[in-house]
């Protein structure tokens, strides 16, 4: 790690404090090759002179970047950044970094990435300089503004929807800088109107993970899914195929007719599969692209024979999608009808009632289902009959220069660049990098860092990949000094043991006076007979059952460790981490007894870049000596940014399965951090996290002690909160609020 930083080579000290935990990241995802050119770059951005920011931003965002697009993407992105730092928008390189992972989530690929980074380039050199026609180092106004929005634009648009949208801004707000500014922000009524326009299908990024599970429930098969655009290749449009990287596939499919855009992603990935299950490369040497194609369509219309025998369902779906040329479309007077006569073929080998007369076609889908029907046919079978099909229908109009193309086209289905082989290396052939495996001995520290978004109440938005959260255990003290300050505070806990014994649930509850019922309530009953005997009407209710009258809460408690926890608490020699170690000793202890699931974390941070969450106690442990020393160890130091320690903390929570669950919040002072001047954004992101956790049916309560609390607390938890002005008093009144909660 030593030789790392060195080779890093700078004097950061934000950079440091972070350096071994974005190190851990990058030696899980990176190559040895990777983790030097990852290093470079961070010197070079380091040396921009643009302060910390871009350079904690890039060691923060690259590793994740670089496994969800490939590191060979670096050196791109790196020219980017060269080009911007020698122009005027040398300020856009701190938003570019900062939105580089989400984006690269989004796209998936170096391919669609280097479109994305394409788009940007055009951005900047036509809204660069040109305001009002004057050729000087005017900066473009809307290009840092494009980079905050990218992460949201590209989950609404394609690339193709976003390369519009960029050229409707450009196009119409190139000479006006604030309405430009206002556009790339999406604060224009005319950004969002052709943002609207501009939506449209199903993204692969949205379904991605039904296909997947798709893939693994029906066809026992997985892959990864890389997507790749289709608009920016306009001489080729490129199809669906699969190689060793992954099985690739359009980033949309629209709706065709009734089937949807995730109907077509499944029917797509069904007939890859076919191929991967029952197709077998041939050699393609020696054959003309006649033969090949007509191989590669009876080859398709075999597997999706054997697809449909596994499904039948899926000939509706595989019919609805391929085309039905008119057997009368193509004239071959004057032009090429070859891929016409396949089209035509390809549907009646699938459709039985496909009502074409061709004699030849005809007698060709006969042996096709002939062929199919007398067992386990083969490529090599299927091959020799569609070279057969070659032979006899090849015409001399089949070399014209007019192709008719009309309703031939079938787009679920591949390029079938895995059905060929050769024998000499050609252009076909391409060598991919073995996927990257951990070196023996090879040492991973630490575990990577979970970035949270964060709200901006400015913009009104959500600023992605925001906040950097480490978790780590923490470290341990002497468990004894926990049990001293139980043992200081018996009197309290006797008075708390009442208190638990009527809040402890009963496994079974009598429910009396019950018509019907699991047993006979014998006082009832004899009561009953007696009325009865004396004349008098009997009670009818002399049954009695049973209910199960458990308590079904998870808890999650957060400590605010912030420095400021060093002060001493008004009258007492106390410091308030001192009185909260006890209070939180007390409480532990409690809620063991109650046997509610419960953990125990606690958080500070240093800027945005490094906000730390030490776990103190899991779930599956119990208040033990393990825990005990972890809490008698509680140290306070820097700042409090609330939202992103709740936002991690409800990740454990809100996978507790638990009817209630509550998260009880324990700080003395408002949301900060020392790279946030405004004192009201991080209250609001507060604020923003407690709807989010609510939403996910996660209750808050805070418990302050920051006697001033009044002025902001209401506004991030509305009523669920306590000031504890008597700070010296929590120790009681902690576990008594915990009670009153969860009773």
């Amino acid at each position: 790690m030593a030789a790392y930083w060195k080779q890093l080579d700078t004097r950061f000290p934000q950079v440091e404090e972070v350096f071994e935990d974005v190190m851990a990241e990058a030696l899980a995802v990176l190559t040895r090759e990777g983790i030097d050119a990852y290093l470079e770059a961070g010197r070079v951005i380091g040396k921009l002179g643009r302060g910390v920011e871009p350079m904690l931003a890039f060691m923060e965002e690259w590793p994740s970047a670089a496994k969800a697009v490939g590191e060979a993407a670096l050196p791109a992105v790196m020219t980017l950044i060269q080009r911007l730092q020698k122009s005027p928008n040398g300020k856009a390189i701190t938003p570019f970094l900062q939105t580089l992972a989400p984006v690269a989530r989004r796209l998936q690929s170096q391919g669609l990435l280097q479109h994305y980074l394409d788009i940007t380039l055009d951005l900047k050199a036509r809204t660069t300089g040109s305001i009002h026609g004057h050729q000087t180092t005017f900066p473009s106004p809307g290009l840092p503004e494009f980079f905050a929005q990218a992460p949201n634009l590209l989950g609404q648009l394609t690339l193709a929807g976003l390369k519009n949208w960029v050229e409707y801004g450009i196009r119409n707000y190139r000479t006006h800088p604030e309405r430009q500014k206002d556009y790339f922000s999406l604060q224009s009524a005319d950004a969002r109107a052709v943002l609207q326009r501009e939506r449209h299908g199903t993204l692969l990024v949205d379904v991605e993970r039904k296909l997947d599970l798709y893939l693994r429930g029906l066809w026992q098969d997985s892959d990864q899914l890389v997507p790749y655009s289709t608009a920016f290749d306009e001489l080729r449009k490129p199809v669906p195929y699969y190689d060793k990287l992954g099985i690739r596939l359009p980033d949309v499919y629209d709706d065709a007719g009734d089937v949807s855009g995730l109907d077509r992603y499944r029917a797509t990935l069904a007939h890859i599969v076919g191929h991967r299950r029952w197709s077998e490369a041939q050699v393609a040497d020696n054959w003309s692209p006649f033969q090949r194609m007509a191989v590669e369509f009876f080859e398709d219309c075999r597997i999706e024979t054997l697809l449909i025998r596994e499904y039948p369902g899926l000939r509706r779906l595989f019919l609805a999608l391929h085309p039905k040329p008119l057997e009368t479309a193509c004239d071959p007077q004057t032009t090429s009808c070859l891929r016409h006569r396949m089209a035509m073929l390809s549907r009646a080998l699938l459709d039985p009632d496909h009502g074409y007369l061709d004699a030849d076609l005809n007698d060709y889908v006969q042996r096709f289902h002939a062929v199919m029907e007398a067992g386990a046919s083969s490529t090599k079978e299927i091959a020799a009959l569609a070279l057969s099909y070659v032979a006899r229908t090849r015409r001399q109009s089949d070399q014209f220069a007019k192709v008719h193309f009309d309703d031939t086209v079938v787009d679920y289905r591949d390029d079938n660049r895995q059905l060929w082989k050769f024998i000499e290396a050609g252009d076909e052939e391409e060598v991919f990098d073995e996927e990257r495996k951990i070196e023996p001995g090879e040492e991973i520290r630490g575990l990577p860092p979970r970035h949270y978004p964060e709200w901006d109440c400015s913009s009104q938005t959500y600023r992605p990949d925001w906040a950097s959260v480490y978790e780590a255990l923490h470290p341990g003290g002497n468990p004894a000094d926990i049990d001293r300050l139980l043992a200081k505070h018996g009197a309290l806990a006797k008075r708390l043991k009442k208190m638990l014994d009527l809040l402890k649930p009963q496994d079974k509850v009598r429910i009396r006076y019950q018509e019907e019922g699991s047993e006979l309530d014998l006082d009832v009953a004899i009561r009953s007979l007696i009325d009865f005997k004396g004349g008098a009407t009997p009670d009818p209710r002399i049954n009695m059952s049973h209910r199960t009258d458990g308590r079904d809460i998870a808890v999650m408690l957060l400590l605010d460790l912030s420095e400021s926890l060093n002060d001493k608490a008004a009258g007492s020699d106390q410091t308030i981490l001192e009185l909260s170690q006890e209070a939180v000793s007390l409480l532990a202890w409690a809620i063991e007894k109650l046997g509610d699931p419960f953990a125990i974390a606690g958080f500070h941070s240093n800027t945005r870049h490094d906000v730390r969450y030490l776990h103190i106690k899991g779930y599956g442990e119990h208040f033990n000596d393990d825990v005990k020393a972890r809490l008698a160890a509680m140290e306070a130091g820097y700042s409090t940014r609330m939202g992103a320690a709740m936002r991690h903390a409800a990740h454990y929570l809100g996978a507790r399965s638990a009817d209630k669950k509550l998260m009880l919040i324990l700080t003395d002072g408002k949301p900060s951090d020392v790279d946030t001047h405004d004192e009201r954004l991080l209250i609001e992101d507060a604020r923003q996290a407690v709807k989010e956790l609510d939403r996910d049916n996660i209750f808050t309560y805070c418990i302050s002690l920051d006697p001033k609390a009044d002025e902001y607390v209401s506004d991030i938890f509305g009523r669920q909160f306590t000031v504890i002005d008597h700070v010296e008093r929590l120790p009681e009144r902690l576990p008594q609020l915990f009670m009153a909660l969860t009773k």
